[in-house]
């Protein structure tokens, strides 16, 4: 049975008509076959390298020490970059002021929401204990002001 399965092969393959067509075929794709098989590999080698660099990120960042409180003028930075971020923000008529830990935000802003949203930025920068919010709305003229 072993020599007539070889002998079926051999007449396949080196057939004077086919031979060489049926030869190269297979060859290119047993080629292509282990090409496939090796990029798979790579493609999941890179995959499992992404997962042991975000692991070990994540460790490094869990094992991280706690920074140094800033000094309040180097607070009050952090505080003004980050209420400040957006355009919308009037930077003119609000006065960030830090001391201890404990900032303050004073002045005037045109849209109730915003005053919650400036105390939450404001919570948010490391080193911040304690947010004094002392925000208001414009209010307007009276008419004994005229």
């Amino acid at each position: 049975m072993k020599r007539l399965t070889l002998g079926a092969l051999l007449a396949y393959f080196l057939d004077p008509q086919s031979g060489r067509r049926r030869r190269n075929m297979t060859r290119d794709r047993g080629l292509a076959f282990f090409r496939r098989a090796l990029r798979r590999s790579e493609r999941a080698g890179r995959g499992v390298a992404a997962e042991a660099y975000g692991v070990t990120k994540k460790l490094t960042h869990l094992k991280e020490e706690e920074k140094p409180q800033p000094d309040d003028v180097t607070l009050t930075r952090k505080v003004e970059t980050e209420i400040f971020r957006d355009s919308d923000v009037p930077k003119g008529q609000i006065n960030v002021n830090a001391e201890y830990g404990k900032v303050v935000l004073r002045g005037e802003v045109d849209r109730p929401e915003l005053i919650k949203a400036l105390e939450e930025r404001a919570r948010k920068v490391q080193g911040v204990q304690d947010v004094e919010n002392l925000l208001r709305l414009p209010t307007a003229p009276s008419s004994g002001d005229r």
